[in-house]
């Protein structure tokens, strides 16, 4: 029988089987003799132990389409990286990296700013704007007020979704409107540092609808790009790609180098300066890292 991971806790994976339910199971040896664990999003065949209390055994984990590794979770089929435009103030910086961490692995990466409801529309409408031009699909959406839901599931249908982004933005109250039958933990903003407390622990994958699954994940304000080299990061800005094949220099990693035509476009205001920016900033980041 087959079935796909959709939560592991301590050892125990709960596989959900299209219109037979969920199955408690554990993972044969030969898994940890291979140095193979088991994810969520695994596609995996399963041995029934008993069908009356729901258990069973993996016997297989299915070939891998792709892989995330913060979260960790397999055959993703979008990534929505949730920000709010306020309380707290969207940090472009880590979304920026949220998005290089996508471009990577080759996943198509959708953004939303929610809690529309605390910022005016133009403000709303600057920031949105900015990704839009980059190619990224952007939602608004005010979980609180249910403005722009319509319009975000039906970018979640047939599909499996990682809902990434830092605690406090709304994921969780995103996906209680998506999914009224699960109500996930809501956390309150801390007020003294503007984070949300943390309210999901574990990555968990959501069958809101037929072959429709959302992953709910922990949130967290900073991501670490360590594993990757300084020279690869101008692939994954994908506004470089128009510009880079005229810079005079091959290799041009858009920085001092003269006649270089991402910094011309920069300068015509073609290229976001705050996204100039933190590639600039992150590109010194992993040059540091690799110096030590």
């Amino acid at each position: 029988m087959e079935g796909k991971i959709i939560k592991g806790i301590a050892g125990f994976y709960y596989v959900h089987v299209p219109g037979d339910g969920v199955y408690e199971c554990k993972a044969r040896g030969l898994f940890r003799n291979q140095n193979i664990k088991p994810l969520i999003g695994d596609n995996v065949v399963i041995d029934i132990l008993t069908n009356e209390e729901k258990k069973g055994n993996i016997l297989e984990i299915k070939t891998r389409e792709n892989q995330l590794i913060r979260p960790t979770v397999a055959n993703i089929g979008q990534v929505l990286i949730v920000f709010s435009v306020n309380h707290p103030k969207p940090n472009v910086n880590l979304l920026d990296r949220f998005l290089i961490m996508v471009e990577r692995e080759n996943i198509p990466a959708s953004i939303c700013f929610n809690k529309i409801d605390t910022l005016n529309e133009e403000s709303t409408a600057e920031i949105k704007v900015t990704y839009e031009r980059l190619g990224y699909p952007v939602f608004t959406t005010s979980a609180k007020l249910g403005k722009g839901i319509e319009g975000l599931v039906q970018a979640l249908y047939n599909t499996t979704t990682v809902f990434a982004g830092p605690s406090g933005v709304g994921k969780s109250s995103l996906l209680n409107l998506i999914q009224k039958e699960i109500q996930l933990e809501t956390g309150e903003i801390s007020q003294k540092a503007q984070r949300g407390k943390h309210t999901t622990r574990h990555a968990e994958l959501i069958c809101f609808k037929e072959d429709s699954y959302v992953v709910d994940t922990p949130g967290f304000s900073s991501l670490s790009l360590d594993e990757l080299m300084q020279d690869e990061l101008k692939n994954y800005f994908v506004e470089f790609t128009d510009y880079s094949n005229s810079c005079k220099y091959q290799g041009c990693n858009h920085l001092n180098e003269p006649h270089c035509a991402v910094k011309n476009a920069l300068q015509k205001g073609e290229i976001s300066e705050s996204r100039y920016n933190n590639y600039v900033l992150i590109y010194q980041e992993l040059k540091d890292i690799r110096r030590w």
